[in-house]
C-alpha cells in the first residue's frame, strides 16, 4: 500500500543535534564496514533480483572537515514493481533499531539513508523526506553492487541531498543534487581491510596480471574523466552551461601540471626508453621460440624412441612365434 506514515514519525527518536552540525559543503566519506554491511544485506535479500535494498546511515562529523559515515543498518522495505509511488518501509523497525545502536556509541548519528539504485528512482523525494523527520538535511547515498556495470570503476558510492528549486508555478519542488563522496577509513579500519584483501587475493593470477589489471582500469577511469571535461567545455561553449570560475581554475590547475613531453630531449628519452624495452620483448620472445623448438625436437626423439622400442618388441615376439611352430 502507498505509505502514509511519514507524518508519525517521532523526530525525538533522534535527538535534536542529529546532523546539525553537518555541512554539504564537504565532501562525505564512506568507511569500509558500510560497504560491507550494504553488500551483505544485497546479498541476503535481493541478489539475483531486480530489487533494491534500502537501510539507514549513521556516523559523524570530525574537525568540522568531513562527514564520515562509519555505520549503518538494513531496514524492512518493499515496493510495487508496477507503480514506483507505492512503497513501504517499517519506521518502528528502525527507531528500534536507532535505539539499540546508540546505546553502543552515542557519537553516531543519523545522517541518512541507502539504497542498492542503481539509479534515482520517482519514490526516493517521498523517502528522502521521511528520514528528514530523523535529520534536518539527510543523506541519500546510492551504492552500486553491480561490478560489471562500467560506473564502478570510477566509484561505487554517490552521495545526494534534496534541495528547493523553483518551479513556473511558483511552487517549491524538491530535487537531488549529488555533493562529493569518497571512500575512506580510520587507521584501524585500513588494516583490517588489507587482511580481509590478503585472505580474498587469488593465488592463479599472477602479479604482472594484477598490475595490468590495475593499469587498464585506471586508463579506463582517465578516459571517462577526460570524457566528462570536455563534454562540460563543450556545453559551456554551446552556451548551454554557465561557466563555473571555481572549474575553470581547477582545470587550469590541472593542465599546469601535465609535464611537457615537446622539448627533443624528453621525446628522445621516451624512444630510447620505449626502443629498450621493445627490445627486451623481442629477446624474451625468441627465447620462448627456443625453447618451444627444443622442446619439439625432444618429443620427437622420444617418439622415434618408443616407435624403435615398440618394433623392437613386435620382431622379438614374431621370432619367437615362428621358432615355436618349428
Amino acid at each position: 500500500m502507498r505509505n502514509q506514515d511519514s507524518n508519525h514519525l517521532y523526530g525525538a527518536v533522534g535527538d535534536a543535534k542529529i546532523s546539525t552540525s553537518v555541512t554539504f559543503e564537504k565532501k562525505v566519506v564512506i568507511h569500509p564496514i558500510v560497504l560491507l554491511s550494504i553488500v551483505d544485506h544485497y546479498n541476503r535479500v535481493a541478489k539475483g533480483t531486480s530489487k533494491r535494498v534500502i537501510g539507514t546511515l549513521l556516523g559523524e562529523t570530525q574537525d568540522l572537515n568531513d562527514v564520515h559515515i562509519t555505520n549503518c543498518y538494513a531496514l524492512p522495505f518493499d515496493e510495487d514493481s508496477k507503480d514506483p509511488m507505492v512503497w513501504y518501509l517499517d519506521h518502528n523497525y528502525h527507531e528500534q533499531m536507532y535505539l539499540m545502536f546508540k546505546k553502543i556509541n552515542t557519537k553516531e548519528r543519523i545522517l541518512g539513508w541507502y539504497s542498492t539504485g542503481p539509479k534515482i528512482r520517482a519514490s526516493d523525494l517521498e523517502i528522502q523526506e521521511l528520514f528528514r523527520n530523523y535529520c534536518p538535511n539527510p543523506i541519500y547515498t546510492i551504492v552500486n553492487v553491480n561490478d560489471t556495470d562500467q560506473d564502478f570503476l570510477s566509484s561505487p558510492t554517490f552521495a545526494y541531498i534534496s534541495i528547493d528549486e523553483p518551479s513556473s508555478s511558483r511552487i517549491l519542488r524538491k530535487k537531488f543534487i549529488q555533493i562529493p563522496s569518497i571512500i575512506g577509513a580510520f587507521e584501524a579500519e585500513e588494516v583490517g581491510v588489507e587482511h580481509l584483501l590478503r585472505d580474498i587475493k587469488n593465488s592463479s593470477i599472477s602479479t604482472l596480471v594484477t598490475q595490468i589489471s590495475n593499469n587498464l582500469n585506471s586508463c579506463k577511469i582517465l578516459i571517462s574523466k577526460l570524457v566528462e571535461i570536455r563534454n562540460y567545455v563543450i556545453e559551456i561553449l554551446e552556451g548551454n552551461l554557465p561557466p563555473n570560475q571555481g572549474v575553470i581554475s581547477m582545470l587550469q590547475d590541472i593542465l599546469n601540471l601535465l609535464p611537457d613531453i615537446n622539448p627533443p630531449d624528453v621525446s628522445s628519452s621516451f624512444s630510447d626508453r620505449y626502443a629498450d624495452i621493445l627490445l627486451i620483448i623481442y629477446g624474451i620472445s625468441c627465447l620462448r621460440s627456443v625453447l618451444s623448438l627444443h622442446e619439439l625436437i625432444n618429443n620427437v626423439s622420444e617418439s622415434r624412441l618408443q616407435l624403435d622400442n615398440s618394433s623392437k618388441v613386435t620382431l622379438l615376439r614374431s621370432e619367437n612365434a615362428i621358432d615355436d611352430l618349428i
